[in-house]
């Protein structure tokens, strides 16, 4: 590992320890003129994208904060020969549905040095940047590494692009000839069997709620096994009633309903979430489809034939590639989106 290397794992490091100590409001702080910029950029993001509540935004600094330490990025790694990519270009095209979500590509980048041309979701146009100074001022090395571009992307050696099955397919006909990680709509699940206990259906309903729902980490089903008892469910999600106070959010709620009103669909609500039966996986805002199920082995099934479309499933069963209630939202910084490996894919450019 050269002196380089190590010293842009440490500029990360202590871009973890600026999140940590925002989010616990820590009085002494080592980068406090760091801490007030940041404080500005969440009022300033939320201000222009009323998605981003400041609960969310601090949400994804939190996480981030866990991951962000010199130990746990070694250890991720580890595994890789390494190589210097300073010689190459990296075009990183973000999404914007929650704070953040691109960070992780660029971190991948700057971690192999890649130059990086990076086009801002319109959604999410201050964290990231904001990120970026607050390196460069770490690290001078960094300086220059990062442009950010509006208009058409040039000049780049591979690219990185994520957004819905709409964009992806101009995605893949732009940079088809490029080497590309591309990707485009997932959705996530929750299989129950029945033995939750009242704290995994209160994490579960985080897993829901967290991010409105936007993310696609976010579950947006739930696979229940026959004659369960929905009210287990509304019950688990009542501490999350005051989500309807917000303005977007509550548009979104009553537009599906109507719609589902005037179609003569069934469904049961409690005044913030719509539970509706649906073989679909991804439910609109507001909703929460459900599915019910006679044997593990269906289940196992449907996960395989809709892989390409399931991001993560949380569940108590064991259905091999299951993560915990309450843990969609905080993926480690070893997890891939769409379970492909950016690291590995950087290295091949």
């Amino acid at each position: 590992m050269t002196l380089d290397f190590k010293e842009r794992i440490k500029a990360f490091s202590e871009l973890g320890t600026l999140f940590k100590e925002n989010i616990d409001k820590k009085e002494n702080k080592k980068f406090p003129k760091w801490d007030l910029l940041l404080e500005e950029t969440i009022i300033k993001s939320k201000s222009y994208n009323s998605w981003f509540t400041i609960d969310n935004l601090k949400l994804s600094l939190k996480n981030w904060s866990d991951s962000l330490q010199e130990n746990i990025i070694s250890d991720w790694l580890f595994k890789y020969n390494i190589e210097d990519k300073s010689s190459k270009r990296i075009a990183i095209i973000m999404a914007g549905n929650i704070p953040a979500v691109g960070f992780h590509d660029l971190l991948c980048s700057l971690l192999l040095n890649f130059d990086c041309l990076v086009k801002l979701s319109s959604d999410d146009k201050f964290i990231i940047p904001f990120i970026v100074k607050f390196l460069e001022s770490r690290n001078k090395k960094l300086n220059n590494k990062v442009v950010f571009e509006s208009e058409k992307l040039k000049n780049f050696d591979g690219v990185i692009a994520t957004g819905n099955n709409n964009s992806h397919r101009y995605f893949d006909y732009y940079f088809s000839k490029y080497p590309n990680l591309l990707r485009k709509t997932r959705h996530s699940i929750a299989v129950l069997d029945g033995n939750e206990s009242d704290e995994d259906l209160s994490n579960l309903s985080n897993d829901i709620f967290n991010y409105f729902g936007l993310g696609c980490r976010s579950v947006s089903k739930v696979f229940l096994p026959r004659s369960y008892d929905l009210d287990l469910l509304f019950n688990a999600f009542f501490k999350h009633k005051e989500i309807i106070n917000h303005n977007k959010y509550v548009n979104n709620f009553d537009y599906n309903k109507a719609v589902y009103l005037m179609s003569k669909e069934k469904f049961i609500e409690n005044g913030f979430l719509i539970l509706k039966e649906e073989t679909k996986l991804g439910s609109p805002i507001g909703c929460l489809f459900y599915e019910f199920y006679d044997d593990k082995k269906d289940i196992i099934k449907l996960m395989q034939n809709n892989s390409d479309s399931i991001q993560c499933v949380a569940s108590n069963m064991d259905l091999k590639t299951n993560i915990q209630f309450g843990q969609t939202q905080c993926p480690t910084i070893g997890d891939y989106a769409d379970n492909n490996d950016t690291i590995k894919f950087l290295l091949k450019i």
